[in-house]
C-alpha cells in the first residue's frame, strides 16, 4: 500500500477502552468544555479521564496506556499536548496498529488537528472524533524524529526548526510561564524580536543532504512533517507546500536575514497557495533524513515545544508510524 493511501479501516472492539488526557492549562480549554467533552465521550467509550500537572506528565500517561492497552488515546490540549502524547505512545518505537491517537484540539494553533481534517472547535471535533470511531475509521501516518547532541530521540508531528523560529517559540514559553496566553500577536512579536536578536553576519549553520553537497552558510533550517507550518490565526503559514503526513520531510532554510528577503518570503508564505521561493532560500521536499550542525549552540524547536540548545540535530522520517482516528 502507498503511503499517500495508507488507511487503516476496520472495526475497534465493541467496547472502546480509551484515555482522555486533558491539559487543563491549554489556551481555549475551560473546565465547563472539559466537562462536557468527557461526558460526550464517556457515553459512547469506556473512558478515563486524566489531567496532566507537570511537563511530560502526558507522555508519561500515554506511555502507560500503550503498556495497558487502551485502545484510544484522546489528546486534548494543544500541539504540545499533542506532542507529548504521541512520544509517550511511540516511546518503545512506531506502532502502526494502536492504540489510536484521538485529538480534541485546546490550544492556540492547533496545526496536528488542522493537518488531520479537524475543526477548531472542540465540540465539534469531538462529534468527528465520535463518528470516526463508530465507523472504525483509523489512518496510519508519517512522522519526523530528532535526535540532538546525543539526546533521546523526539518525535515531531508537524515541524522542527533551528534559529529564528527556536528563540521565538523559546519567547512565548516563558510569557506562557508567567501567565500569559498563546496569542497570535504574541508569537509575531516573539519572532520580531528573536528576529532582531540573531547575528546577522555570521551564518551558523550547515545542513547535509542525502546525495548533496553540504549546505553552508545557512542562517535558519525548518524542518518539516506536513503544510502548514502553522497558522496566523486562521491564514496558514505554508513553508513547505506539498509537504505531507505521508510523504517523507520538507526543509527551509535561508542563506540570508537580510531585512528585505525575510521580508519577501513572509509575505509568500502567508499567501494562500504558498510557495515560497528566491535565490537565498533552499527548499526540498520527501527527504527520507537530514543533519543539521551549528558551530556554537543554538535554539532548537520542535513542534512548538522549545528543547534547549545544541550543535548537532539529525532527523528522520519515520512513515506510517502511528494510528490515527480521523
Amino acid at each position: 500500500m502507498s503511503r499517500a493511501a495508507a488507511y487503516d479501516l476496520g472495526s475497534y472492539p465493541s467496547t472502546v477502552r480509551a484515555l482522555l488526557i486533558v491539559n487543563p492549562h491549554a489556551t481555549s480549554t475551560t473546565e465547563a468544555g472539559r466537562d462536557v467533552l468527557a461526558a460526550a465521550l464517556a457515553s459512547e467509550l469506556k473512558l478515563d479521564v486524566v489531567a496532566t500537572t507537570h511537563r511530560g506528565h502526558a507522555a508519561e500517561l500515554a506511555e502507560q496506556a500503550a503498556m495497558d492497552d487502551f485502545d484510544v488515546v484522546v489528546a486534548h490540549g494543544g500541539d504540545g499536548t499533542v506532542n507529548e502524547v504521541v512520544n509517550g505512545l511511540l516511546a518503545h518505537g512506531p506502532r502502526p496498529y494502536g492504540p489510536s491517537l484521538g485529538v480534541v484540539p485546546g490550544g492556540s494553533a492547533n496545526v496536528f488537528g488542522q493537518a488531520i481534517g479537524l475543526s477548531r472547535d472542540p465540540v465539534e471535533a469531538t462529534r468527528h472524533l465520535l463518528q470516526a470511531l463508530q465507523a472504525g475509521r483509523r489512518r496510519t501516518i508519517g512522522l519526523g524524529q530528532v535526535a540532538a547532541d546525543g539526546d533521546e530521540p523526539r518525535w515531531f508531528t508537524f515541524n522542527a526548526g533551528l534559529g529564528l523560529d527556536a528563540g521565538a517559540v523559546r519567547r512565548v514559553e516563558r510569557a506562557r510561564s508567567r501567565g500569559r496566553r498563546a496569542t497570535t500577536a504574541r508569537y509575531v512579536r516573539a519572532a520580531v524580536l528573536s528576529y532582531f536578536q540573531q547575528d546577522h553576519g555570521h551564518p551558523r549553520l550547515t545542513v547535509e543532504l542525502p546525495g548533496e553537497d553540504p549546505l553552508t552558510g545557512v542562517y535558519l533550517a525548518i524542518v518539516a512533517n506536513s503544510d502548514p507550518y502553522s497558522y496566523a490565526g486562521r491564514r496558514p503559514v505554508r513553508m513547505n507546500p506539498g509537504c505531507s503526513l505521508d510523504g517523507g520531510l520538507g526543509l527551509f532554510a535561508l542563506h540570508t536575514l537580510a531585512l528585505l528577503p525575510v521580508l519577501r518570503h513572509t509575505a509568500q508564505i502567508l499567501r494562500r497557495r504558498g510557495e515560497p521561493h528566491g535565490r537565498k532560500l533552499v527548499r526540498r521536499q520527501d527527504l527520507p533524513r537530514l543533519t543539521v550542525t551549528s558551530d556554537s549552540p543554538i535554539g532548537l524547536q520542535v513542534d512548538g515545544d522549545y528543547l534547549g540548545e545544541h550543535t548537532v540535530a539529525t532527523f528522520e522520517a519515520a512513515p506510517r508510524a502511528l494510528s490515527v482516528v480521523v
